[in-house]
């Protein structure tokens, strides 16, 4: 498919209406002007060379009703292209943010949270414009020229040759300014990207900047992505600020031509005074449309990069896809989980796809439905790697991963993902009510159902606690809430999904012991049959868990109970041993109803 078949598919109907009427009427206003320099011509010799006062006042009549027309004509044009080009936009942003939808987690990771805003904005934006200049400019211009031209040549065929000599004055430094300009261009764009993403880092991490007296640094930071950008634009202006001093010269050299050659004609009475004044009008017309030729051509080079940009996403191929229904009709595709249970063959996992970087090596083990499962590993021991498979965020590099007992490959995508709940690290609430964002768990979920599932999640206290409850308005991102809190909500979102598959990914980590032992408990009793698996840097977070994954540097160095590992797995050990020593760990060997009791305790009084 051609880059402008892909820019262009998915214009909706009524935009496309707007998009071919807008160069209908502009190819009106355009012969509406072209006729009104010959009229012109006729009123200066015929009506005023011969006093023709009548003659004068009915052409006058006429050009100025030409001149009406014209002008209605480019109203509605203008309209036309604005409401085609401002739909296209909106098309063209739909289609991007709905491929980024479909995006796996690699995906994001190579273009980047930062590249992928520009190009929705910036880049849309810088497309639009050309879109809007292409329906009315890249019409007017050539249909100006072609009919000016003709008119030109029918007043004075041999005056006319001084507009052919003028072209390749013209097309030849173009030529080496788009080649000049572009790659200048598409320096500037990534440079946006490095300037967006330093401004996103800092406004997510304001607070962090703050307690660490950062600002300073954070202003030099900016200060440098501003000037990086600031010297793209620079050097790419350099080139294309030519144009138009190139093209006045132009036009001063055929005005200098037409005024000489066309000044002799009169003299040898081989012209009329009117016709070269409308030839005059003619050249200006002729050379206006070259000029906004050559503004085309440099919107096109700006541009150029922005379009590349948006189809380097358009093409991208999502890393992780559901399966074809025809090539997997034995595997039923749509069919959900039978259950919670989890088994890894041989599985080996790169982030970058290759061998020699795989952050996971040869993991086999087996989940039974309804078994909570915990995990502990040090810092980039690939813990959240390991569960962000099970739902296929990333696909394995090599091995298997089996859900109710088939590949999850074999599963549509959000037939898998619907069945299985994940609270990832980082905490991700939207702007809008506590009710809203819990119902991202469950769309038709009940207001009963919502409070079970916070209750569960010891969320329902601190949300009463707010002068609106539930419908509470959260900031953006749930700025107004503790950690604690938004990780509660969190796992409530999850809760309300009432899924096989329940993933709790360091997930309470800002509460105590005792709320988090309370957490446990909750889900175990009302999510008996759910398969749970907690990764925790706590061990009284998984203490009481069936079996404990010990991870280590990306492959499993031990499974199985609490007794088990502190028997014979030497990294447990140590790392509960380290816990109790520590004074910031409270109740590592008490059991999760032991703590559960505490919190009431605590609760009452």
């Amino acid at each position: 498919m051609s880059t402008v078949s892909k820019i262009l598919s998915g214009l909706e109907r009524k935009y496309k209406a707007s998009a071919i009427l807008a160069p209908v009427t502009i190819m009106g206003e355009v012969l509406l002007e072209v006729l009104i320099p010959l009229i012109m011509s006729k009123i200066i010799d015929v009506g005023i060379a011969n006093k023709d006062a009548a003659y004068v006042i009915k052409t006058g009549g006429l050009m100025v009703g030409a001149a009406l027309m014209s002008l209605t004509f480019g109203v509605v044009a203008g309209r036309f292209a604005a409401v085609a080009a401002l739909g296209f936009a909106r098309n063209l942003r739909r289609r991007l943010f709905g491929k980024v939808q479909d995006f796996s987690f690699a995906n994001v990771d190579k273009f980047s949270t930062a590249s992928l805003v520009t190009r929705l904005t910036s880049d849309v934006t810088n497309a639009q414009n050309t879109f809007q200049m292409i329906v009315r400019m890249c019409v007017r211009s050539p249909f100006m020229f072609i009919s000016a031209i003709i008119m030109a040549f029918y007043m004075n065929a041999r005056l006319s040759l001084v507009f052919v000599a003028c072209v390749p004055l013209i097309a030849i430094p173009m030529v080496l300014i788009m080649r000049k300009a572009h790659p200048r261009f598409q320096i500037m764009m990534k440079n946006y990207d490095n300037l967006n993403a330093k401004v996103q880092e800092n406004l997510i991490g304001i607070r962090a900047v703050k307690a660490f007296v950062r600002e300073d640094n954070e202003k030099s930071k900016f200060d440098s992505a501003a000037d990086a950008v600031r010297n793209a634009q620079v050097r790419a202006e350099r080139v294309v600020i030519w144009n138009m001093p190139m093209m006045m010269l132009v036009v001063y050299i055929a005005l200098i031509a037409l005024l000489w050659f066309g000044g002799n004609l009169i003299i040898s009475q081989q012209m009329q005074v009117g016709e070269l004044i409308s030839f005059i009008t003619y050249m200006i017309q002729i050379l206006s449309s070259l000029m906004m030729f050559s503004m085309i051509f440099i919107m096109l080079v700006i541009s150029k990069a922005s379009i590349a940009r948006i189809i380097e996403v358009l093409d991208e191929e999502p890393d992780v896809k559901s399966p074809a229904a025809e090539s997997l009709q034995d595997l039923q595709p749509l069919d959900a989980p039978k259950d919670g249970s989890i088994e890894f063959r041989n599985v080996s996992f790169s982030y970058d796809k290759t061998e020699k970087n795989a952050v996971l090596h040869d993991v086999s083990f087996s989940i039974k439905s309804g078994e909570t499962i915990g995990i502990i590993g040090g810092t980039g021991s690939s813990k959240s790697t390991i569960v962000q498979l099970i739902p296929r965020f990333y696909d394995t590099l090599s091995g298997t991963v089996l859900v109710g007992g088939r590949d999850v490959k074999s599963y549509n995508l959000e037939t898998l993902r619907e069945s299985v709940a994940m609270v990832l690290q980082k905490n991700v609430l939207f702007s809008g009510t506590i009710r809203e964002n819990l119902r991202w768990g469950n769309v038709e979920a009940t207001d009963a159902q919502i409070e079970a599932a916070c209750k569960t999640a010891c969320a329902h206290d601190f949300i009463m606690s707010f002068p609106k409850g539930y419908d509470t308005e959260l900031g953006q991102g749930g700025v107004n809430l503790s950690g604690g809190q938004k990780q509660r909500l969190c796992i409530a979102r999850a809760l309300l999904k009432e899924p096989k598959i329940l993933i709790l990914d360091d997930s309470t980590s800002a509460v105590d012991t005792a709320t988090d032992a309370a957490i446990r408990n909750g889900m175990k009793s009302t999510l008996p049959d759910t398969t749970k698996i907690i990764i925790a840097q706590r061990i009284a977070s998984v203490k009481e868990a069936d079996r404990i994954f010990v991870i280590d540097e990306g492959s499993i160095s031990g499974i199985g109970t609490h007794d088990e590992l502190m028997q014979t797995n030497e990294i447990y050990r140590e790392v509960f041993e380290s816990q109790q020593k520590g004074s910031d760990f409270d109740g590592a060997g008490e059991s999760a109803e032991a703590e559960a009791k505490k919190a009431a305790a605590k609760e009452v009084l």
